[in-house]
């Protein structure tokens, strides 16, 4: 009933608001709709815990096998509910922002939640790459239409990457269907087909460049910065608070428990193209004016270390991405939402146009700083957490000959991400006041009050994690566990 539900509203209510001719009445039905799905995934998650309440199954295409099966595992109940935050979230803090035909904007924001809903719900392959399908499209749509000035070349861009990415993972997961026992989408199906060694091979790179892309991580990444400069801010938070969380749990979810052996075999290979993305991309938003770029350059970073971690194939480390998942997109979010506001009053986004702006609004900076230093993991803040247990996961890990030296330079990078984010603070916030700034004023109420909510969602995770860190138990060691047991060389080095 809960996993139906959380496809079903934003999906009927995005439908439905194709058809508001009135702006204002299109915002607040977004909003209903957002804040009601909100309601539906804290119900999954503290009130019918009951089974029966989480999984749900339908026949839906019988002669091949394929089934409407969803289910809210921990793995799902993080990414819904970060799903379910983030939407109500943008649509405040947005609440001012004007749209050219805003019923068509929000419609497709609304058919965009509804899809990523279903990817982190699908236990069928066949109807997880529906879902995959069904959130890109309107993200296209999104980017093309209210998009900035290069709007039209950027999402050509993004098109090609992903409509490449989708293929590939489709030709992966139909090779794989035929070589189940039955021929079967079922992700069970799935778990125990057939497949040798070299046969693993060759489908990890399918199915890992249409994940890598999504992520994004080095060398898939070059869509992504252009996409988030040109996209409409509330696109852009969807993206990077969310969207790119779809590669990570396509790795978690499809990609080792089916192919363990190969992901064991390319996991140096992978976490080396991660290291190289984060130190890459850490030196260049080092380098941005733009705040929209470099924000979008640290994403990457972050992302790498998330994969890294979960090729590290260690319990710890694993737990760590899952809270790290729903920790990053809720920091990310932040930082776009301050970067909307300080354009939309201000007309700009450089660095080197801004500066004293704490003086003309102190709430707006104190905001954003904590959010900032959320970001780079300052202890007490919620990406503390995640970060350490994927550090400790990483450096303890059994399944590679370089952990250490990964450990390392991800270390590095975090330095790097402290560099890049105390300069764009000392930038924008402080120092003498520029001519951009010398007519401002602080944000208004409903802005204050979501990054307050962003606030306390840091430091309530960063103090008391243990309601993460229970919903992510079992499924981290079922994860993790199905791949040792597969894998003889892992246990092998474990002894």
């Amino acid at each position: 009933m809960i996993p139906v539900l959380l496809i079903l509203v934003p999906l009927l209510t995005g439908l439905v608001t194709f058809f508001f001719k009135d702006e204002k009445m299109a915002r607040s039905w977004a909003l209903l709709s957002a804040l009601l799905t909100l309601i539906v995934s804290l119900l999954g998650l503290a009130v019918l815990k009951d089974p029966k309440y989480l999984a749900q199954q339908y026949e839906w295409m019988g002669s091949i096998n394929s089934s409407f099966s969803v289910k809210l595992d921990g793995l799902g109940q993080v990414l819904c509910l970060l799903n379910a935050v983030a939407f109500p979230v943008i649509f405040i803090a947005t609440w001012r922002t004007p749209y050219q035909k805003a019923n068509n904007f929000f419609a497709l924001m609304l058919l965009m939640q509804a899809g990523m809903m279903g990817v982190f719900l699908a236990m069928d392959a066949l109807l997880f790459y529906f879902f995959w399908e069904l959130a890109l499209v309107p993200a296209y749509f999104l980017c093309s239409q209210w998009g900035g000035p290069r709007r039209i070349q950027v999402t050509f861009k993004f098109f090609i990457y992903t409509f490449v990415g989708s293929l590939l993972m489709l030709v992966g997961l139909l090779y794989i269907y035929f070589h189940t026992k039955e021929n079967s989408f079922d992700i069970t199906a799935f778990y125990h087909a057939s497949l040798t060694g070299k046969e693993q091979n060759w489908l990890f790179w399918l199915l890992f460049i249409a994940f890598a892309i999504k992520m994004p991580i080095f060398p898939f990444h070059t869509w992504q910065p252009d996409t988030y400069e040109q996209s409409p801010t509330a696109t852009t938070m969807a993206l990077s608070g969310v969207m790119v969380k779809m590669g990570i749990f396509g790795m978690l979810r499809w990609l080792f428990p089916v192919l363990p052996d190969a992901s064991f075999q390319w996991g140096d290979t992978v976490s080396t193209m991660a290291v190289t993305g984060m130190i890459y991309a850490s030196l260049i938003a080092i380098r941005q004016d733009d705040l929209k770029r470099l924000v979008a350059y640290s994403s990457i970073a972050h992302i790498g270390l998330m994969c890294i971690a979960i090729f590290s194939v260690n319990n710890i480390g694993m737990q760590g991405v899952m809270i790290q998942l729903f920790n990053h997109g809720i920091n990310i979010i932040g930082l776009w939402i301050a970067i909307e506001l300080i354009e939309r009053q201000f007309g700009t986004r450089k660095l080197s146009e801004l500066g004293g702006l704490a003086q003309k609004a102190p709430g707006l900076a104190m905001l954003f700083v904590i959010i900032a230093l959320a970001n780079i993991a300052l202890p007490l803040t919620n990406a503390f957490v995640g970060e350490f247990l994927m550090f400790t996961g990483i450096f303890s890990s059994k399944a590679t000959y370089y952990n250490v030296w990964l450990t390392v330079m991800a270390g590095l990078c975090i330095i790097l991400a402290a560099v890049y984010t105390l300069n764009m603070v000392r930038k924008v916030f402080y120092g003498n006041t520029s001519v951009a700034v010398a007519n401002g004023r602080d944000i208004r109420f409903n802005e204050k009050f979501v990054l307050g909510v962003i606030v306390i969602i840091i430091f309530w995770l960063g103090i008391y994690s243990q309601p993460f860190l229970r919903i992510t138990e079992k499924v981290s060691a079922d994860i993790t566990n199905g791949i040792l047991q597969k894998n003889e060389v892992i246990q092998f080095l474990r002894k």
